[in-house]
């Protein structure tokens, strides 16, 4: 119905307006119409007057005055005014009013999905943590948000890809070879490095390598003894340059636990169902020593566009000129390649591949890598507004009212597959898209397991167990579920016009949520929808009314039905049936 109404809008400034098309086009941007936060309101509103005042040299509120006289015309339209400083509020025709619960009833699952004019071929890079260990529950929320994001843009009628950029290249894999081999020679705990991975999953790989290979190589002895360095990072890094160049083993250690540990991240993944479409290795990208490898070509030809420079043996990219606080290093004096460089490659890959739109969903510590990213999008001749950075802040889970260790390095740590066999994906999904990803989120794994309204998720969950029970119940007495809301539309059953207002409301929420990219706006609107309903069953004996107004409130909470369980499937959760 909303386009309806704008095409309306769009027809009074032409036609009774005589605007010009750019200037019609500039009021199409900014004006909105949307679904009225109440019924006292009417049922849609709209700004248009407001925005379009300026423009036409109009008083707002006579300008509102003439659009709510010519809608009022409209078939589909009961009536229409001007409100406060200049809004239009429209009351739709009870036909029209309740169409809503017709499409929903006859769309069913599709219902919600929207079709933008312009449709996009987007990537959707997330989770992507380094694999050198199970996944934790910290980066649980961003699989929860990248796996959203991508199924609400599917629902708009997007193409969308989901990516993860597993960096196999770099020195946290070295650190994660170098743990393996020493938990190979037995070492205890208070023998392993500082900065070595300690996990009991370095363990269970390296006896896993010791069933598949020989230990004879194994010389932890002589590889430890006289460590010159004194910090712990520095140590690690001795460490690794010795193994590398006195064991034979290396390689195959590197192989195995980094196959292990992937296996590991997509069992958790799949666990919390998220799949990606295609794991991307950083290795893919090649070296500096080949010619025509894509991090080669990468670096340049920002040296042909003169963004990257050399000083001091090393190369630099020109970052401050796009308000970074400094340049940065694409390669070392020594002539390794940074991870910055990688990186610039591989979002060079990314464009190359044709993708209309790059959303990379990061950590909050990441902020300031942004601007580093853009310029050397700008420097590789490509549009820097292709890439759409989205921060997730880190979630802290929290039990018994204590907080849950999370480290990586040292083993101690609440792992995803944890708080998955503890609640259950569709419990941890929704709370960790329960508030806005940006923001920081305390997870009370208490909270989250609680059968009460104050548990959200359950609470919703209730909702949609509650109408398939009406539903059950209504079938044993009639045989077969309504078609139509007579009551309703003939205006002689007027209860149910406040869950029919909120589901018209879902196709925008839908909208906004993917124009923002914030799934948590559709958790809003579940829970206020939930709201509504527990209300109503409360209030109201359904199906010991009459006939008539038991068929027309049961063929409403079909669609109601329809409308929690596409939410939540939006979001990734699955709709419960039973409670």
């Amino acid at each position: 119905m909303i386009k309806e109404i704008n095409k309306k809008i769009d027809s009074f400034f032409v036609d009774f307006c005589d605007i010009a098309m750019p200037e019609l086009m500039s009021i199409q941007a900014k004006y909105t119409t949307s679904i009225t936060d109440d019924l006292s309101k009417g049922h849609i509103t709209s700004n248009v007057c407001m925005i379009a005042a300026g423009i036409l040299k109009k008083n707002p509120v006579m300008l509102s005055k003439e659009l709510a006289s010519n809608l009022s015309q409209s078939s589909f339209v009961e009536s229409a005014e001007s409100a406060g400083p200049g809004f239009v509020n429209i009351k739709l025709t009870r036909q029209a009013f309740i169409s809503s619960i017709n499409v929903a009833n006859s769309k069913l699952k599709d219902y919600g999905n929207n079709s933008f004019d312009a449709k996009k071929k987007i990537q959707i890079e997330f989770v992507s943590a380094n694999p050198t260990g199970p996944l934790h529950v910290g980066h649980g929320r961003g699989a929860a948000y990248g796996d959203a994001i991508g199924r609400i843009l599917e629902a708009c009628g997007h193409e969308v890809h989901k990516e993860y950029y597993v960096n196999d290249a770099g020195r946290q894999i070295d650190i994660l070879t170098a743990s393996v081999y020493l938990r190979l020679a037995d070492l205890n705990d208070n023998h392993m490095l500082e900065s070595s991975y300690k996990g009991e999953y370095i363990k269970e790989i390296a006896s896993d390598f010791s069933v598949k290979f020989s230990k004879s190589d194994v010389d932890i002895g002589g590889i430890l003894n006289d460590i010159s360095e004194k910090d712990a990072e520095k140590q690690i890094d001795e460490l690794i340059g010795r193994i590398k160049a006195t064991s034979s083993l290396w390689a195959d250690v590197k192989k195995l636990a980094l196959s292990l540990v992937l296996d590991s991240i997509k069992d958790d993944l799949r666990d919390f169902d998220v799949i990606h479409d295609d794991w991307y290795f950083e290795s893919s990208l090649g070296y500096l020593s080949e010619e025509s490898s894509s991090i080669s070509l990468a670096m340049k030809k920002l040296e042909k566009e003169g963004l990257a420079y050399r000083e001091n043996g090393a190369l630099w990219l020109n970052t401050s000129s796009a308000n970074d606080d400094k340049n940065r290093v694409l390669i070392r004096e020594d002539g390794r390649p940074t991870y910055f460089a990688s990186d610039v490659a591989y979002h060079k890959n990314k464009i190359d591949r044709g993708f209309d739109e790059l959303i990379n969903v990061w950590g909050a510590d990441h902020h300031g890598y942004i601007k580093r990213i853009e310029a050397s999008i700008d420097g590789l001749g490509f549009n820097k507004d292709k890439l759409n950075v989205q921060l997730v802040q880190f979630a802290n889970l929290f039990r018994d009212g204590k907080k849950v260790k999370m480290s990586t390095r040292s083993g101690e740590f609440y792992t995803l597959a944890d708080l998955v066999n503890e609640i259950g994906k569709d419990a941890a999904r929704f709370y960790y898209l329960s508030k806005q990803a940006d923001q920081h989120l305390d997870f009370d794994i208490d909270l989250a397991k609680a059968d009460n309204k104050e548990n959200i998720f359950y609470y919703i969950q209730y909702a949609h167990a509650r109408i398939c029970s009406l539903q059950e119940k209504y079938l044993e007495i009639n045989g077969s579920l309504p078609t139509s809301a007579e009551q309703i539309e003939a205006n002689k059953y007027i209860k149910c016009d406040d869950i029919i207002h909120e589901v018209s409301k879902f196709p925008g929420i839908v909208q906004r949520s993917a124009n923002s990219l914030q799934p948590h706006l559709i958790i809003y609107f579940l829970k206020d929808f939930a709201q509504s309903f527990h209300s109503f069953y409360n209030d109201n004996h359904i199906l010991s009314d009459t006939k008539e107004n038991a068929q027309s409130i049961i063929f409403c909470l079909n669609a109601s039905k329809q409308v929690l369980a596409n939410g939540l499937r939006l979001l990734g959760i699955k709709p419960i049936q039973k409670m």
